[in-house]
């Protein structure tokens, strides 16, 4: 089977998937229930695809098949974001604030930490991208810290506020937060296509990119300026699933066996989809919403990634 047809097949169970989740049961509440279950069907779309895509492009830029954009602090400094508002000002501001403006707070921040860090790290000419992952690696450890401290001492009411923030929902997404988060993305997209051309010759790595006439450190800082705002947004419109992009790019790799990425960013797209929609469909459907999807997600992903480090041992 060709890429094409793989991804093919890959497009007709994401669209049997996504069907199947929006009109199973539906009864006679269509009025009430397929809107809701559109608004989860975006979000699903919108946050699959952007985490697939950025862990695809920042797995190529660092040539390095175990490494996620998490490790870059994002998912650390969204919740440390969310706990600073309940520290400081109590839970209810959290649940009170506007939901767009704590979204374009907590996408504003995160963004302005990755442009001042690329910009402070990539001011000398030559600088390796592994010290921009070794630097994100500390500061997301440090807010982990500083959000665990603050944890510690606020109210324990408060603190379920905090924690509901922790995994990554779609019972009850926003659709203006939608509105906002597609705008986005869709703008990143547009910005994102003319360094698509460039992927192929960076997989094969900085000395080989450079010989074969790439402009190294331009074309990587902008696509890492890229990989941030996708990451940003979707941990802010729905929490933070840090083994989805290992899990689903990983998969792709071993399904379609290529290194063409206009096979794999799509595919990738689709499989994170799958994954996201079928997983939802389980949370409903058998788990009866007692389990939020990003555990689900990141107990595999973590075995996942287990096996994957086990793997290349063996492979040494």
């Amino acid at each position: 089977m060709g890429d094409k047809a793989k991804v093919g097949a890959l497009a007709a169970v994401c669209v049997i998937l996504v069907g199947v989740f929006l009109f199973i049961k539906l009864g006679g509440n269509w009025d009430y229930v397929l809107p809701k279950r559109l608004g989860k069907v975006l979000a699903i779309l919108l946050t699959g695809g952007a985490i697939a895509l950025a862990t695809t492009v920042f797995q190529t830029i660092t040539n390095n098949r175990i490494l996620t954009p998490s490790i870059l602090g994002l998912d650390s400094l969204y919740m440390l974001i969310q706990t600073v508002i309940i520290f400081l000002f109590g839970s209810k501001t959290l649940t009170m604030m506007n939901h767009n403006v704590n979204f374009l707070l907590s996408v504003g921040v995160m963004i302005l930490f990755s442009g001042v860090l690329y910009h402070v790290l990539f001011k000398r000419e030559n600088q390796h991208i592994y010290y921009l992952l070794l630097i994100g690696l500390i500061f997301g450890t440090m807010f982990q810290s500083m959000t665990t401290f603050m944890q510690v001492l606020i109210d324990p009411n408060e603190f379920l506020v905090v924690q509901d923030r922790m995994f990554a929902s779609y019972a009850n997404v926003n659709t203006k937060i939608l509105v906002l988060a597609c705008i986005a993305v869709v703008l990143v997209l547009f910005y994102f296509a003319r360094f698509v051309k460039y992927l192929d010759v960076l997989s094969l790595g900085r000395e080989q990119a450079i010989n074969l006439g790439v402009e190294y450190d331009y074309v990587v800082k902008r696509l890492l300026i890229v990989v941030a705002v996708l990451i940003s947004v979707s941990t802010a419109l729905v929490g933070p699933i840090t083994f989805l992009g290992l899990l689903v790019v990983n998969v792709t790799y071993e399904f379609l066996k290529t290194y063409r990425h206009k096979y794999l960013l799509v595919g990738s797209a689709l499989i994170s989809i799958i994954a996201l929609v079928g997983g939802q469909l389980v949370v409903e459907r058998v788990f009866s919403f007692s389990t939020p999807l990003s555990v689900i997600i990141n107990f595999v992903g973590g075995v996942y990634f287990l096996y994957l480090l086990v793997r290349e041992n063996k492979a040494w």
